[in-house]
């Protein structure tokens, strides 16, 4: 069938050419024996159309009833709808005959997908699909920097965006925050802090002990009579101790539930349920926005950098 289609528009091609008559004057000159030939052909060209429209609605018949048989579709009668350019491309009319060209690239979607040919691997292909993708990258890039420079000027404006994203998204999730940073926390002193306790412990006293033996005041201890190096001794030994105890308090207490309340205190600092509002009625901007209203910017532009960075370049 498609080598049939193939000779048929290849067929198709050529009369349409041959139809003007400075081409059937040349042949008729230049080369009179295919001209007596062709041109009975020309003159009946409909009736030899008609052979090859007959072997394609064939064709297209049998593909219906095998479509029935196998119930490929949920209703009998959806294959001509499914397949409308194979009937269209049969009416032997100038203007309908050009859509069997749909029906080739049916046919080798068909074989493509069953095996039989490897269409990606074609030259044409390749080169259609590298421009293709070129042009869906560009498009995409300009849409993309275009979304993102009005992102970076409603967040230039402060207000309204910042004020919504804390107002409807991080204060009504403000105790479900509390509770994931604690969590968080717990996790990290108990993973990070308890295995490498009596290390830390260790270093803490080996650090305090140095910094002790520099400080001149402390080292004048050693000048006492008798009790002077027992007595730095036992300094240095309580204040590594004491320090270590302390640090293991505080870790123990991240490490569990009793860190919920500080955690919380902080979300509270960082989110006040509070609004302010001026004379106009408009929510003030605090000023700790300006920063962060500087990092999304700073974000939204490295964003940009790399949206501007062209892939398709680097394959060419």
């Amino acid at each position: 069938m498609l080598g049939l289609l193939v000779v048929n528009l290849a067929l198709i091609i050529f009369d349409s050419i041959y139809s003007f008559e400075a081409i059937q004057d040349f042949f008729q000159q230049s080369m009179p024996a295919f001209y007596s030939v062709y041109h009975p052909v020309h003159r009946n060209f409909i009736f030899y159309d008609l052979i090859f429209v007959s072997i394609f609605l064939t064709e297209f018949f049998l593909r219906w009833l095998y479509a029935i048989r196998a119930r490929t579709y949920q209703r009998w009668y959806f294959y001509p709808f499914i397949h409308w350019y194979d009937l269209l491309g049969c009416i032997p009319t100038s203007g309908m005959r050009f859509l069997r060209i749909l029906r080739v690239v049916s046919i080798m979607y068909r074989l493509h997908r069953y095996g039989i040919v490897d269409l990606t691997q074609t030259r044409l292909f390749q080169f259609l699909a590298f421009y293709y993708d070129a042009f869906l990258e560009e498009l995409s890039d300009r849409i993309v920097l275009k979304v993102l420079s009005g992102m970076q000027e409603e967040v230039r404006r402060g207000a309204p965006v910042l004020n919504r994203i804390e107002q409807e998204i991080l204060l009504p999730r403000r105790e479900l925050l509390a509770n994931w940073l604690s969590g968080r926390i717990a996790d990290l002193a108990s993973e990070g802090y308890v295995p490498n306790r009596d290390a830390l412990r260790r270093y803490l006293e080996d650090r305090i002990r140095d910094a002790m033996r520099q400080n001149p005041e402390l080292s004048r201890l050693r000048l006492l009579p008798i009790f002077g190096n027992q007595v730095r001794g036992t300094m240095e030994g309580a204040l590594g101790n004491i320090t270590a105890t302390i640090l293991n308090q505080v870790m123990e207490d991240l490490a569990s539930s009793r860190n919920h309340e500080f955690v919380a205190d902080l979300v509270d600092a960082f989110l006040p349920e509070a609004q302010v509002y001026d004379a106009a009625g408009a929510p003030v901007v605090r000023k700790d926005n300006d920063v962060m209203i500087a990092v999304i910017l700073e974000i939204l532009e490295v964003f940009k950098d790399q949206v501007r960075h062209k892939r398709w370049r680097e394959r060419l």
